[in-house]
């Protein structure tokens, strides 16, 4: 295994390793240890079939079966499809997967360890790969945070709803998204979450804050909730904690659900193909004793 730091905010790519193989212990481990240091990791030239890609995933975790997403590998409700392409007129899979900035399962008591996406087809344009996927360092927007604004949200939490980004997607043009029915909703109510978390993996504290799910400051005035709120989304933009996954066929891409906010951008037309295989890994495990 060759670990290589992408020399950014975030990322590294590992070489010399088969995903259809299970994973020794000594390789999990080291897995673990750099999904922590670098946030977001890339196993290029995988050739997976969908049982393969979903026992890599369960590895780390038990995998979420999303309530309100009815695109998924036929006998693999875990496997989410996301895909803009058609068959016989109709979607095979979610086209407008987080277009916007948001990490997944904050809305969610149990919350995700990490996400995993595997490229079948990349949208091309030119020579160009389309469809980057982008993404913000928490721990680093924690650390540099003014040290009264960490006083001020010490031991405070956030307000984090489902039903929040998924309405904004649906009311994007060409959405296919459904309106969540009472059940979905039922299952999804809002939940709170620290604003300010320890990373599992590296021990760290984390901005645990995201534009796409959070809400509201919980025992807050409400404007004082919506500055404090607007300022942390302000504070993640900088440049200095960014960086893009531009994907070729064949990528696994994991990343840290934690330490990250993510973005999926959609730059690629209908008649460009997207299809990627996804699983959500929950954070089920004891990643600290797992790493060390």
């Amino acid at each position: 295994m060759d670990i290589h730091s992408s020399g950014k905010a975030l990322g590294a790519s590992i070489e010399g390793m088969d995903l259809a193989q299970p994973i020794p212990d000594s390789d999990f481990k080291q897995i673990l240890r750099a999904l922590g240091e670098h946030g977001v990791l890339c196993f290029p030239k995988q050739r997976l079939e969908t049982e393969q890609f979903a026992r890599f995933g369960r590895r780390f975790g038990e995998l979420e079966i999303n309530v309100a997403n009815q695109f998924h590998e036929p006998g693999f409700p875990e496997v989410m499809v996301l895909s803009n392409m058609t068959e016989n007129g109709k979607p095979i899979g979610l086209g407008d997967a987080g277009q916007g900035w948001h990490t997944d399962m904050s809305y969610s008591k149990e919350i995700a360890l990490a996400n995993v996406l595997y490229a079948i087809k990349v949208p091309a344009r030119d020579g160009r790969p389309l469809g980057d996927t982008q993404f913000r360092n928490m721990h680093a927007a924690y650390e540099d945070l003014p040290d009264e604004i960490k006083r001020r949200l010490e031991g405070r939490t956030a307000t984090h709803d489902f039903a929040k980004f998924w309405d904004m997607m649906r009311a994007r043009p060409g959405s296919r998204r459904a309106a969540l029915t009472a059940e979905q909703r039922a299952k999804k109510p809002p939940v709170s979450q620290p604003i300010f978390r320890t990373h599992p993996i590296t021990g760290r504290t984390v901005l645990y804050c995201n534009p796409g799910y959070a809400t509201r400051i919980d025992g807050m005035p409400e404007a004082e909730s919506a500055e404090l709120l607007e300022y942390l989304f302000k504070h993640q933009q900088q440049r200095k904690y960014f960086y893009a996954h531009a994907w070729a066929e064949g990528d696994v891409l994991m990343w840290d659900n934690i330490g990250t906010v993510h973005n999926a951008v959609a730059d690629y037309l209908p008649d460009e193909p997207r299809y990627m295989r996804r699983v959500q890994v929950m954070a089920t495990k004891d990643y600290a004793r797992l790493a060390a």
